[in-house]
């Protein structure tokens, strides 16, 4: 199966903590939601299992969640 492209999400700054990426780049719906998913290991960051939702992510990180793909990206 192919794997989805990776969408760039363009961010104020960097680093950016994952809760607030994962609700920036559409993945969760709110904090509520994007709390559930890294709490239920629905978070991978660069092909690993995140489950800290303040984790520090950097250019070129790659957040997956039900196989959608994202990178933060500076403006």
């Amino acid at each position: 199966m192919p794997r989805s492209p990776i969408q760039d999400v363009p961010v104020a700054e960097l680093p950016i903590r994952l809760g607030q990426f994962l609700k920036l780049a559409d993945l969760a719906e709110h904090g509520a939601h994007a709390r559930e998913l890294v709490e239920t290991e629905q978070v991978e960051v660069n092909g690993r299992v995140e489950v800290r939702r303040g984790a520090q992510l950097r250019p070129g990180d790659v957040v997956t969640v039900a196989g959608r793909r994202a990178r933060p990206v500076e403006r």
